[in-house]
């Protein structure tokens, strides 16, 4: 979408506005995108007044995407949300704040940008992690809890992936998966506080990190000599989703700044800012090269095609009762 569309679309909206004064747009997010809208907001609410929208103050909130959603549904007023995973705005849709078909109201299917799940390790990789087989070696692992975390239940169907590709057989998958999670000490509430515990709390080998964390440690000077990121043989297409709560923005009388607001992140202007905040743009058009050479092809499975879409990855694996449960609960052999 250009920028040209965006600012029609923001003009065509200005009758519905209920008034003149400044526009207040809730956003729930995940935990890693903290930086990324601290700039878009800036950006977005600069373009909104600069085509006669007059002011607009974003509010945050971050948090694992379960969670996240769980609030959402409990009754935080957000407008918008961007989650790491497409079943949490799904249980959204069906607590009845949004429609069934939300993913066919954006380009991509409410896909603005992806990313991938790498190790994070100590500098010099003292363990020699280079791939998921070594998760279950000598090593603590640090990862966020999937009940509650995007990026954990993206981590755990890559391994699952990986093992099911290496062992052919379920139960090895499940002995490999419950030997994996009995490495782990600690499992925090979303990406930030894994990130936190593994870098700034010491805990831990290896860090099973979303790619754009991972960057992002290493692009800080305070960070950046203690830690290098490890690719592992094969890892997963993470597919992070944005929608409009149509029950909250139409009761808050937001709706078009709402719709506005995630149909710019689909902008070239948008899209690089996704790049410099280490996240891989949909839209890879007017996006420098050099900010695209940081993100290191490797093989990735998807979970519409290794697990048969969320909703079937979600009831099989992390619904109470489910393979994820079963392995938590069970020793490992």
């Amino acid at each position: 979408m250009t920028m040209r569309l965006v600012a029609l679309l923001l003009c065509l909206a200005l009758p519905t506005l209920v008034s003149a004064e400044d526009l207040v747009l809730r956003n729930a997010s995940y935990d890693p995108t903290r930086e990324f809208y601290v700039d878009y907001n800036r950006m977005f609410a600069a373009g909104w007044r600069q085509n006669g929208g007059g002011g607009v103050e974003v509010l945050q909130t971050h948090g694992g995407s379960g969670a996240q959603a769980d609030a959402v549904i409990a009754g935080e007023p957000a407008d918008v949300v961007t989650l790491a995973l497409s079943a949490d705005v799904d249980r959204i849709a069906s607590a009845g704040l949004l429609d069934a078909d939300w993913r066919r109201q954006m380009p991509h299917g409410s896909v603005p940008y992806t990313s991938t799940v790498v190790f994070l390790v100590r500098k010099g990789n003292p363990k020699h992690i280079a791939d998921w087989g070594d998760l279950v070696g000598d090593v603590e692992v640090v990862t966020a809890d999937p009940k509650t975390s995007g990026v954990a239940r993206w981590s755990y169907l890559a391994a699952w992936s990986w093992a099911a590709r290496t062992y052919r057989d379920g139960g090895r998958v499940l002995d490999y998966m419950r030997a994996l999670y009995g490495k782990v000490p600690v499992l925090d509430r979303g990406a930030r506080g894994a990130r936190d515990t593994f870098v700034d709390r010491d805990i831990g080998d290896v860090l099973l990190a979303w790619e754009n964390e991972a960057l992002r440690v290493l692009a800080d000077p305070q960070t950046s000599q203690a830690f290098e990121i490890v690719y592992p043989s094969i890892s997963i297409r993470a597919e992070p989703v944005v929608a409009v709560v149509d029950r909250n923005a139409d009761t808050h009388g937001v709706r078009a700044v709402a719709k506005a607001y995630v149909e710019t992140l689909y902008t070239s202007a948008a899209q690089r800012l996704v790049a410099q905040h280490h996240f891989r743009p949909i839209l890879r058009d007017g996006v420098p090269a050099s900010q695209l050479a940081r993100f290191r092809s490797l093989p990735m499975v998807t979970v519409d095609d290794a697990f048969g879409g969320w909703s079937k990855a979600q009831a099989t694996h992390f619904a109470d009762g489910g393979l994820y449960d079963r392995i938590r609960a069970a020793p490992t052999r």
